[in-house]
């Protein structure tokens, strides 16, 4: 058997007028209800007095208890807001803290720059100072294979392409950029990076190699040279760059030396004005 729409737009309809009728009766009951009780009251009948004496009895007994906190500690609602307050007074302070921890960071950090400087210039036993330039490293712009810094000094105080720089008397590498309030130190470990060296063990001369890690490689020894640990490697000045006798570092058991001198931790370095290359680089 099928069912057609109109069956069911009847059959709906029919269910929203069955519970409608019953909507309407349950109104209708409770204004009859609400009339009889209105009466009773007015004339006075015991039984709704005393419901609403119970009532009445019930609904003070309750407002009294939730009250009695307030009237049994007046100091209550002052001591929440004190509360707040001292979180709010606690909360501004950790901040004051804060501030204060940053502040005692940042002086220690200028101290320990102030001591590393120190470090640099008592190494350095500097005799004229109009020779050199002392220069804070602004930027470490090392790479797999470049190795170089930029120094907060620049031909601004006289310094030039080609000058030798150095840390606490120890070679770190070249000028090889400058601009008025800047320049850019080629490092001795740079893959460009190519100096005539003597070894101290036997004089014998070489090329310091950089080639782009930490140690760079000692070449164009004599044929069938023995490499030794901890021979000390010293700039020959023979390019008219280095002066001769700068020290560089140390040589190992596989040709490489050992700088004195960590490029990853420079700081401070002094830049050499007494010598200059003549030709371009």
């Amino acid at each position: 058997m099928s069912v057609s729409r109109d069956d069911f737009s009847i059959a709906f309809r029919s269910a929203l007028l069955q519970r409608g009728a019953t909507q309407k009766f349950s109104i209708f009951s409770l204004i009859v209800l609400a009339i009889i009780i209105f009466f009773l009251d007015v004339y006075g009948f015991a039984v709704v007095k005393t419901a609403r004496s119970l009532i009445n009895d019930v609904v003070y007994r309750v407002t009294y208890l939730a009250s009695a906190p307030t009237r049994m500690f007046p100091s209550v609602n002052k001591g929440i807001a004190s509360h707040f307050n001292l979180k709010k007074e606690n909360e501004e302070l950790k901040l004051v803290i804060e501030k204060y921890k940053a502040l005692d960071l940042n002086l220690e950090y200028l101290t320990n720059e102030n001591k590393s400087l120190k470090k640099v210039l008592n190494a350095e036993n500097i005799s004229n100072v109009s020779n050199i330039v002392l220069s804070k490293v602004l930027v470490d712009k090392n790479s797999p294979f470049l190795k170089s810094v930029i120094l907060n000094k620049g031909s601004k105080e006289g310094i030039l392409k080609g000058m030798p720089v150095t840390q606490n008397q120890y070679l770190v590498g070249r000028v090889v950029e400058t601009n008025y309030l800047s320049s850019r130190v080629l490092l001795l470990n740079d893959l460009n990076s190519r100096i005539p060296v003597t070894l101290d063990s036997d004089n014998s001369q070489a090329i310091l190699a950089g080639g782009g890690t930490n140690k760079p490689k000692l070449e164009y020894l004599p044929d069938g040279y023995i490499f030794e640990d901890g021979v000390t490697v010293f700039a020959s000045g023979k390019d008219g760059i280095f002066a001769a006798g700068t020290p560089i570092g140390k040589t190992t058991a596989e040709g490489e030396v050992d700088l004195f001198v960590d490029a990853n931790q420079l700081s401070f370095v002094t830049v050499i004005l007494t010598y200059q290359k003549k030709e371009k680089f």
